[in-house]
Protein backbone atom coordinates (compact mmCIF):
# COMPACT_ATOMS: atom_id res chain seq x y z
CA UNK A 1 0.00 0.00 0.00
CA UNK A 2 1.50 3.50 -1.18
CA UNK A 3 2.04 5.99 1.44
CA UNK A 4 -0.55 9.02 2.44
CA UNK A 5 1.54 11.49 4.33
CA UNK A 6 -0.46 14.47 6.44
CA UNK A 7 0.05 16.23 9.41
CA UNK A 8 -1.79 17.45 12.48
CA UNK A 9 -1.68 20.16 14.32
CA UNK A 10 -2.42 20.63 18.48
CA UNK A 11 -4.28 23.43 18.48
CA UNK A 12 -4.54 23.08 22.62
CA UNK A 13 -1.04 22.84 22.70
CA UNK A 14 0.41 24.94 20.37
CA UNK A 15 1.38 28.59 22.05
CA UNK A 16 2.51 30.80 18.59
CA UNK A 17 5.78 30.54 19.58
CA UNK A 18 7.34 30.63 15.42
CA UNK A 19 9.86 27.93 16.09
CA UNK A 20 7.90 25.87 13.41
CA UNK A 21 8.39 28.80 11.11
CA UNK A 22 12.10 29.52 11.71
CA UNK A 23 12.98 25.75 11.78
CA UNK A 24 11.69 25.47 7.86
CA UNK A 25 13.20 28.17 7.18
CA UNK A 26 16.59 27.18 8.19
CA UNK A 27 15.86 23.89 6.87
CA UNK A 28 14.73 25.17 3.42
CA UNK A 29 17.48 28.00 3.16
CA UNK A 30 14.42 30.73 2.98
CA UNK A 31 14.47 34.40 2.48
CA UNK A 32 13.82 36.87 5.10
CA UNK A 33 10.60 37.71 3.40
CA UNK A 34 9.57 33.94 2.60
CA UNK A 35 7.60 31.72 4.88
CA UNK A 36 6.23 28.14 3.88
CA UNK A 37 4.67 28.12 7.13
CA UNK A 38 3.45 30.66 9.36
CA UNK A 39 1.55 31.57 13.05
CA UNK A 40 -2.21 33.05 12.92
CA UNK A 41 -3.61 33.72 15.79
CA UNK A 42 -7.52 34.55 16.10
CA UNK A 43 -9.18 36.10 18.64
CA UNK A 44 -12.99 34.92 18.78
CA UNK A 45 -16.06 35.79 20.73
CA UNK A 46 -17.54 38.63 22.61
CA UNK A 47 -16.00 40.74 25.12
CA UNK A 48 -15.66 39.16 28.20
CA UNK A 49 -15.84 35.82 27.08
CA UNK A 50 -13.22 35.88 24.49
CA UNK A 51 -11.02 32.79 23.84
CA UNK A 52 -7.78 33.04 21.51
CA UNK A 53 -7.08 30.39 18.86
CA UNK A 54 -3.47 29.82 17.98
CA UNK A 55 -2.37 27.63 15.27
CA UNK A 56 0.84 26.79 12.58
CA UNK A 57 -0.99 26.84 9.48
CA UNK A 58 1.36 25.46 5.98
CA UNK A 59 0.44 24.23 2.90
CA UNK A 60 -2.56 21.36 3.04
CA UNK A 61 -0.77 18.42 0.62
CA UNK A 62 -4.60 18.38 -0.74
CA UNK A 63 -5.27 14.95 -2.82
CA UNK A 64 -6.95 17.00 -4.66
CA UNK A 65 -5.15 20.27 -5.10
CA UNK A 66 -6.10 22.76 -7.09
CA UNK A 67 -3.04 23.92 -7.97
CA UNK A 68 -1.54 20.90 -9.88
CA UNK A 69 -4.66 20.96 -12.05
CA UNK A 70 -4.35 24.61 -12.36
CA UNK A 71 -0.41 24.57 -13.49
CA UNK A 72 -0.34 25.53 -17.01
CA UNK A 73 3.23 23.63 -17.63
CA UNK A 74 2.67 21.03 -15.53
CA UNK A 75 5.42 22.22 -12.31
CA UNK A 76 3.08 21.64 -9.94
CA UNK A 77 2.98 17.57 -9.58
CA UNK A 78 2.16 14.78 -6.48
CA UNK A 79 5.32 13.19 -5.23
CA UNK A 80 5.58 10.54 -3.07
CA UNK A 81 3.58 9.99 -0.42
CA UNK A 82 1.01 12.30 -1.91
CA UNK A 83 2.94 15.23 -1.38
CA UNK A 84 2.51 18.37 -4.11
CA UNK A 85 5.91 19.65 -4.99
CA UNK A 86 7.00 22.57 -7.33
CA UNK A 87 9.97 21.64 -10.65
CA UNK A 88 11.07 24.41 -10.00
CA UNK A 89 12.58 24.00 -14.15
CA UNK A 90 9.79 24.14 -15.59
CA UNK A 91 7.95 26.90 -13.40
CA UNK A 92 7.41 29.95 -15.35
CA UNK A 93 5.92 31.92 -12.47
CA UNK A 94 2.57 33.11 -13.66
CA UNK A 95 1.13 32.61 -10.76
CA UNK A 96 -1.62 30.62 -11.84
CA UNK A 97 -1.03 28.03 -8.97
CA UNK A 98 -1.13 30.83 -6.08
CA UNK A 99 -4.62 32.09 -7.36
CA UNK A 100 -5.76 28.65 -7.19
CA UNK A 101 -4.81 28.15 -4.07
CA UNK A 102 -7.56 28.61 -1.12
CA UNK A 103 -5.15 28.27 1.56
CA UNK A 104 -2.78 30.86 0.35
CA UNK A 105 -0.26 28.86 1.17
CA UNK A 106 1.95 29.52 -2.73
CA UNK A 107 4.20 32.41 -3.26
CA UNK A 108 6.65 33.45 -5.61
CA UNK A 109 10.48 32.98 -4.86
CA UNK A 110 12.63 35.63 -5.55
CA UNK A 111 14.20 33.46 -8.23
CA UNK A 112 10.82 33.23 -10.10
CA UNK A 113 9.05 30.52 -9.43
CA UNK A 114 6.51 29.56 -7.00
CA UNK A 115 7.60 27.85 -3.55
CA UNK A 116 5.43 26.09 -0.77
CA UNK A 117 5.64 23.63 2.10
CA UNK A 118 6.92 20.60 0.94
CA UNK A 119 6.46 18.43 4.00
CA UNK A 120 10.35 18.36 4.22
CA UNK A 121 9.70 15.03 1.59
CA UNK A 122 14.13 15.40 1.54
CA UNK A 123 13.83 15.00 5.44
CA UNK A 124 11.09 12.14 5.62
CA UNK A 125 12.62 10.10 2.74
CA UNK A 126 15.47 9.74 5.28
CA UNK A 127 12.99 8.35 8.16
CA UNK A 128 13.37 12.03 9.83
CA UNK A 129 10.29 14.21 10.72
CA UNK A 130 9.45 17.47 8.78
CA UNK A 131 11.55 20.36 10.23
CA UNK A 132 8.53 21.85 12.00
CA UNK A 133 7.55 18.82 13.42
CA UNK A 134 11.33 18.11 15.29
CA UNK A 135 11.28 21.70 16.33
CA UNK A 136 8.45 22.67 18.09
CA UNK A 137 9.05 22.57 21.83
CA UNK A 138 4.89 21.40 22.78
CA UNK A 139 5.17 18.90 20.11
CA UNK A 140 1.92 19.99 18.46
CA UNK A 141 2.81 18.64 15.35
CA UNK A 142 2.47 15.63 14.60
CA UNK A 143 3.17 13.54 11.32
CA UNK A 144 2.25 10.18 9.43
CA UNK A 145 1.04 8.13 7.25
CA UNK A 146 -3.05 8.05 6.73
CA UNK A 147 -2.38 4.62 5.09
CA UNK A 148 -0.73 2.87 8.53
CA UNK A 149 -3.53 2.29 11.02
CA UNK A 150 -0.90 2.13 13.51
CA UNK A 151 0.98 5.04 13.13
CA UNK A 152 0.83 7.76 15.70
CA UNK A 153 -1.20 10.45 13.22
CA UNK A 154 -3.71 8.11 12.78
CA UNK A 155 -4.55 7.14 16.52
CA UNK A 156 -4.24 10.83 17.35
CA UNK A 157 -6.94 11.24 14.32
CA UNK A 158 -9.85 8.45 15.63
CA UNK A 159 -9.08 9.41 19.62
CA UNK A 160 -9.21 13.25 19.03
CA UNK A 161 -11.64 15.87 17.21
CA UNK A 162 -10.59 17.39 14.46
CA UNK A 163 -11.34 20.31 12.09
CA UNK A 164 -9.91 21.29 8.61
CA UNK A 165 -9.60 24.93 7.60
CA UNK A 166 -11.57 25.60 4.62
CA UNK A 167 -12.56 22.04 3.86
CA UNK A 168 -15.28 22.89 1.66
CA UNK A 169 -13.02 24.21 -0.72
CA UNK A 170 -13.40 20.41 -2.17
CA UNK A 171 -9.06 20.05 -2.31
CA UNK A 172 -9.28 16.98 0.15
CA UNK A 173 -6.32 18.13 2.54
CA UNK A 174 -3.86 16.65 4.30
CA UNK A 175 -3.72 18.86 7.94
CA UNK A 176 -5.76 18.48 10.55
CA UNK A 177 -6.49 21.02 13.22
CA UNK A 178 -6.83 18.88 16.56
CA UNK A 179 -9.20 21.20 18.77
Amino acid sequence: MSKRYAMAIDMKRCVGCSACVIACKEENGLALAAFRSWVEIETRGTYPALALEIHSERCEQCSDAACVSNCPTGASYYARGGVVLVQRELCTGCKACVAACPYEARYIHHDGYADKCTFCLHRVEKGLLPACASACPTQSITFGDLNDPSSDLVKLLRSRQWKQLRADAGTKPNLYYLT
